[in-house]
């Protein structure tokens, strides 16, 4: 792995962007979550594929797809990111989490499985807890098995987090938001109800909520029991892909504690809200949900309130082959 740029503040985000082997570029992403000190919580976001088949339409890692990271491609982000600051291995954090969730679908590469199987022997590090945000695309079947099985042998008792991206309970909505066949909600909760044990983190039903697209208790109740499942609702993040296709955020990311009629008919019907805002400063950096640099280093418009920080000094051949590895991109829109 080369890395080839940074942006980011070291007190809230960095997004770092590295070249693999034949010339691929990703980038993977470090956060923390202030007031909250590193060594009480540090967040690392890898990618696992190459661009992302899915084409959410609030993302822009989507597109150009070249085929899945391997076991040693996923260990050099985590690495980098550990030894940078942990030079030992040893991370004394007492919330550290690792999410599969930067570039690409995480059930469409099997070596996430392995590297899942061997984290815990790599690094001292009793906060650990993994992380996988995931469609369920359809035919991922044998994934999810084996994901049961590791989380069993290796993260019991709430050291392993699954989250569902569902986004709205509209079903011909849905998928117009996640255009690929996937699991529908029924399965998400019949899977759902066989991963958790007692002592694990709720599942998470995560809702990247647009405005007009509801999120219905009442659909909701029909498959997913409160006392499994928690929902997070996220803004939809300022991306080119959302831009476009004229996406509104139904939550203000500058309302923090502000209620809601949807969060507060979830709540009163026995479910667990989260509402997950977070810095807006990770806006202007890149390194929210969705958001995706590489995207911005080869755009023309700027977006307000978004990948605005400039990447760090870069060489002048450096930044001349990332132009180059750019202008071979077929970004699929």
């Amino acid at each position: 792995m080369k890395l080839l740029n940074t942006t980011g503040r070291e007190d809230i985000a960095m997004v770092y962007l590295a070249e693999m082997e034949k010339g691929k570029v990703i980038e993977f992403v470090e956060s923390v979550q202030p007031p909250i000190p590193r060594e009480k919580k540090w967040v690392l976001i890898v990618s696992t594929l190459f661009g992302c088949p899915i084409g959410c339409r609030m993302c822009d890692a989507g597109g150009n797809y070249q085929g899945p990271l391997s076991r040693k491609e996923l260990l050099a982000q985590i690495d980098y990111l550990i030894r940078r600051r942990y030079p030992d291995g040893c991370v004394p954090v007492s919330k550290f989490k690792i999410q599969f969730a930067r570039m690409g679908e995480p059930s469409l590469n099997p070596a996430v499985l392995e590297v899942l199987k061997e984290l815990p022997e790599l690094y001292h590090a009793p906060g650990l807890i993994p992380c996988i945000s995931t469609i369920a695309p359809a035919g991922t079947e044998g994934f999810f098995d084996r994901l049961l099985r590791i989380k069993k042998e290796r993260y019991p008792n709430g050291k392993f987090q699954l989250q569902f991206s569902i986004h709205t309970t509209d079903d011909i909505l849905r998928d117009q938001l996640i255009p690929a066949r996937k699991w529908d909600m029924e399965r998400i909760a019949s899977f759902g109800e066989r991963f958790y044990e007692k002592g694990d983190r709720k599942i998470t039903l995560n809702f990247a909520l647009v405005k007009g697209m509801p999120v219905d208790w009442e659909v909701l109740s029909r498959y997913f029991s409160p006392e499994r499942f928690l929902i997070k609702i996220t803004p939809v993040n300022p991306t080119y892909r959302a831009v476009k296709g004229g996406l509104s955020s139904y939550i203000d990311p500058h309302g923090e504690g502000k209620s809601n009629r949807v969060v507060e008919d979830l709540r009163s019907h026995g479910y667990e809200v989260i509402v997950s805002i977070g810095e807006v400063e990770e806006n202007r950096i890149g390194s929210n949900c969705g958001q995706y640099v590489m995207r911005y280093l080869r755009s023309k418009e700027p977006i307000e309130g978004a990948y605005e920080l400039p990447l760090n000094s870069m060489k002048n051949e450096e930044r001349n082959r990332l132009e180059i590895l750019e202008s071979n991109t077929d970004w699929r829109d």
